[in-house]
């Protein structure tokens, strides 16, 4: 525990200073405000004993300044009997407690100790409301999502790498946000990489950072994201897309817990947890050669795999309601709601870009609305269109056969798509077509994508 001992009397310095570091604390001096503050800035210190008679000024200026800069210090203040009215003050204004000149030494450990046991347990507290803080953005009700939550309560003290996998848009970054804030790194920083979003030739120094003239363009030193995450948690996100060199690098990141920056010759040692996230088949692309199966095997020590919402469709009231609530107060909307019917229509539609798709089609309902109930004209036409069901009984007027298979074949192209990201070379893999017969059936089908390449 570090101690600043503030105080212009060098008896006082002495007496307290000896007595403090005899009792183990680490002690910091200084004989006036200025310089109490300057310490202040430089160091955290868990306890400040504060004199109210100070040369330069007064020591309930002092005491605001230095609760100013850090709410949570405990501040004892020393005073002598003809002060206690000013000693008073400034317990109203944020000091601990009080300590009457002369004292006994005793008496100054004692409130020290119990300053410092108060300090603890509001540091204990503020991380314990973080820690909770990480399931608040997990909504769910049934039982599907239970055995997520529960691995994620289980897994996320550990010090072990996790895998996520699920398709496209069933939140994953959310699952890996409540991990970090469940581990012992929650104070830690929390660093997102979207490997797929980043060009393959800038990955590497994105990660793991550069030097000045490493290449053409590279005219400062740049901080990687592997050291901006020291002490806390990077997630890789997509980390089915990087390349095999890449993938080598980040291999020895977790075996040695150390790299060397791009055009750098000296190593850099960091203490991450990794959380990767994926919507490919990794163990399909170690048998294809395009995934190295050693790093296979260091990022999957603990798997989660997300459900996605059409399995989960108990769920879609308490996410619909959750989104209202946000875009509502976003909007100045907070009344807003969703009719009975609509909400219907959102249980029975098949979600084939889950949970994110959720969100959206609720930010918008939001937005067009008119009034405070949203019903299902203010619903997209996607969401209202048939969806194919299991077939219990032909029903006695018959079917369209060919616009049954059509809905049928449409909902498995969208769903494949959204388990791959929209890699349509992936998905025809899932439905076991060729790539340009999927392509042709998209277009046919008139089914929207984001990657219109085919492979």
């Amino acid at each position: 525990m570090r101690i600043l001992i503030v105080d212009d009397e060098p008896v006082m310095q002495d007496v307290l200073g000896t007595l403090l570091r005899r009792e183990g604390f680490q002690v910091t001096q200084a004989t006036t405000a200025a310089e109490a503050l300057r310490q202040a800035d430089e160091h955290e210190f868990d306890l400040v004993l504060l004199d109210l008679m100070l040369p330069d000024r007064p020591g309930l200026e002092v005491l605001k300044d230095l609760k100013g800069r850090d709410p949570e210090v405990v501040v004892v203040v020393i005073t002598a009997f003809s002060s206690l009215e000013t000693a008073i003050t400034a317990m109203r204004e944020g000091a601990f407690h009080y300590i009457p000149k002369p004292f006994k030494n005793q008496e100054v450990i004692l409130t020290i100790r119990k300053g410092l046991e108060q300090r603890r347990l509001r540091r204990e507290n503020r991380a314990l409301r973080q820690r909770l803080a990480g399931l608040e953005n997990l909504i769910w009700r049934g039982p599907a999502m239970e055995q997520v939550v529960e691995l994620v309560r289980r897994a996320a003290p550990s010090r072990s790498n996790i895998l996520l996998t699920g398709e496209s848009g069933t939140g994953k970054e959310v699952v890996a946000r409540a991990i970090h804030q469940l581990s012992a790194r929650a104070e830690g920083p929390f660093v997102v990489v979207n490997t797929g979003s980043v060009p393959a030739d800038l990955l590497e120094s994105t990660l793991f950072g550069h030097v000045r003239g490493a290449f053409t363009g590279a005219v400062a030193n740049r901080r990687g994201l592997f050291e901006v995450a020291d002490g806390g948690t990077i997630f890789l996100d997509e980390i089915g897309t990087i390349t095999l060199s890449t993938q080598a690098k980040l291999l020895r990141v977790i075996q040695e817990r150390e790299f060397i920056p791009v055009g750098a010759e000296q190593t850099l040692k960091v203490d991450v947890r990794i959380i990767a996230a994926t919507n490919a088949d990794l163990t399909a692309m170690v048998s294809e050669g395009t995934f190295r199966e050693d790093l296979y095997y260091r990022l999957n020590v603990i798997t989660i795999e997300l459900p996605p919402l059409r399995h989960r469709r108990e769920d879609i009231p308490a996410l619909a309601n959750h989104f209202l609530r946000r875009f509502g107060e976003d909007n100045g909307r907070p009344n807003i709601a969703l009719s009975p019917h609509a909400m219907d229509v959102l249980q029975n539609y098949h979600w084939p870009g889950n949970v994110r798709q959720l969100e959206n089609v609720i930010e918008r309902a939001v937005v067009l609305c008119t009034g405070d109930v949203i019903d299902v004209d203010l619903l997209p036409q996607e969401i209202l269109r048939p969806q194919p069901t299991e077939v219990k009984e032909l029903p006695a007027e018959g079917v369209d056969l060919k616009d049954a298979v059509n809905q049928y074949t449409k909902a498995l192209i969208e769903a494949s798509l959204a388990r791959c990201g929209g890699v349509q070379r992936r998905a025809a893999q899932l439905l076991k077509v060729r790539p340009s017969t999927l392509h042709e059936m998209i277009r046919r089908l008139g089914i929207e994508t984001e990657n219109e390449e085919q492979g």
